[in-house]
């Protein structure tokens, strides 16, 4: 099937070409149609299948046969991501793609300067690409109005409420209209997300293109036992010893990631940290000279498991195990994307055991273990209890906000029907 047999329009397919891509991903192939009908839907996809153009394309096109003349343009198409990163990422697919249609577009998030993004949405915009805590700072200050909404997109819905984002979500809802076509993606579907599905999809079409919660095939994944002290050791030696150009390292906390950083910069390795207390100016340079190939490992923390979306990425390193198991596939998400092979190495220390088990019942199976020469574990070392870092916090009870995100009870609009408020019925939103 190519692009054509789903029915976009010439100027899309244009976009589609001056992109490279040629034949449309099962995730396209299976959602474009749903969405392009007016439909609600559940959208359960691993990251790096393509689901981006697999909303953005079919959205496009319907706000492009409505499109109204003359005036400034009203928000017609919001969509919520969960980070800074994925946000961007999402306004570029939606600025390519509708590179030849007459629709305009921005995106807010947290971290940079309000007023400019007031500036551009006082010109109007047809779509607006928001994370949740920035989107209510301009609901606040009367800078966006969502009352002629008429698709909602949550993207990587999981992962909002991993980061404890649910209070916002049910605040933006409940300045919807309630007719509109609502669309959710998520790599996992976990109780909570089938829950906000509920409550939020009207009569949904479900769509999957793998097993719930599997990692992607074209990943090769790993684990070398190692001690805990000696796996930076580990990670220089392999990195070194493979002559790995461009590799992608996960810590746990944010100190662990720029004190690694500093490490392998001792090393001899071109190396940058990537996590929420770095500025965004910080975030985009780092991730620009990864990209570039100016700095050789990455070391972010899971705030850049959604949201980096970096062409043939060879090498994902687990330096530390996630403590949620559903993380690690979307780490190991980052690479083998769009049909790329690529390997995914996890360094497991003794006290970490616990958390490999749950992420092979998680996966169903497995991971083969290869103990390097020189780097094997020490039987009389004892295990030491893992702390939680705190962006895993909020499926645990805590919120798991930074700073300038918000928290509240808000309401929760489901279409064509009535608000909801801690169960109770409520006044419609307006």
């Amino acid at each position: 099937m190519s692009f054509e047999n789903l029915g976009l329009v010439p100027e899309l397919l244009r976009a589609v070409r001056e992109q490279g891509y040629e034949q449309p991903t099962p995730i396209q192939r299976k959602a474009i149609p749903v969405v392009l009908s007016g439909r609600d839907l559940l959208a359960g996809a691993q990251t790096g299948t393509g689901k981006t153009a697999g909303f953005t394309l079919p959205l496009l096109q319907r706000l492009a046969a409505g499109s109204r003349s003359g005036g400034r343009p009203a928000i017609r198409a919001l969509i919520l991501t969960p980070t800074r990163e994925l946000a961007a990422q999402v306004h570029e697919s939606v600025r390519l793609y509708g590179g030849h249609l007459p629709l305009r577009s921005t995106v807010v998030f947290g971290g940079v300067g309000i007023h400019p993004q007031i500036a551009k949405l006082r010109r109007g915009v047809d779509i607006l690409v928001a994370t949740p805590g920035r989107l209510l700072d301009h609901v606040g200050q009367k800078t966006v109005d969502l009352s002629r909404v008429e698709v909602l997109v949550l993207d990587e819905a999981d992962r909002m409420l991993d980061m404890g984002f649910i209070h916002d979500i049910r605040k933006v809802m409940a300045l919807l209209p309630e007719r509109r076509q609502n669309l959710l993606f998520s790599a996992t579907f976990s109780a909570e997300i089938r829950a906000l599905a509920d409550r939020l999809l009207d009569e949904p079409t479900l769509v999957e293109v793998a097993r719930s919660n599997a990692a992607a095939d074209q990943v090769d994944q790993l684990v070398h036992p190692v001690d805990r002290e000696r796996k930076r050791e580990l990670l220089s030696f392999l990195i070194g010893s493979n002559d790995w150009r461009q590799v992608l390292v996960f810590t746990r906390t944010k100190h662990g990631a720029d004190r690694l950083a500093k490490q392998l910069a001792r090393d001899g390795l071109t190396t940058a940290a990537i996590h929420g207390n770095k500025s965004q100016g910080a975030r985009t340079r780092a991730l620009a000279d990864f990209k570039a190939g100016a700095v050789r490992v990455l070391v972010a923390t899971d705030i850049a498991a959604r949201g980096l979306d970096i062409d043939q990425l060879p090498h994902v390193v687990n330096f530390e195990l996630p403590n949620v198991p559903e993380d690690y596939v979307h780490r190991i998400g980052r690479t083998g994307r769009a049909g790329n092979d690529g390997t995914a190495i996890s360094l497991v220390c003794v006290d970490e055991r616990r958390l490999l088990r749950d992420i092979e019942r998680l996966l169903g199976r497995e991971i083969p273990r290869e103990v390097i020469p020189g780097y094997e574990p020490d039987p009389a070392i004892r295990p030491e209890p893992i702390r939680k870092a705190g962006q895993n916090q909020g499926r645990r009870g805590g919120n798991g906000r930074g700073r300038g995100q918000r928290t509240g009870t808000g309401q929760h609009a489901r279409p064509g029907g009535n608000t909801r408020q801690g169960g109770r019925r409520a006044r419609p939103a307006s």
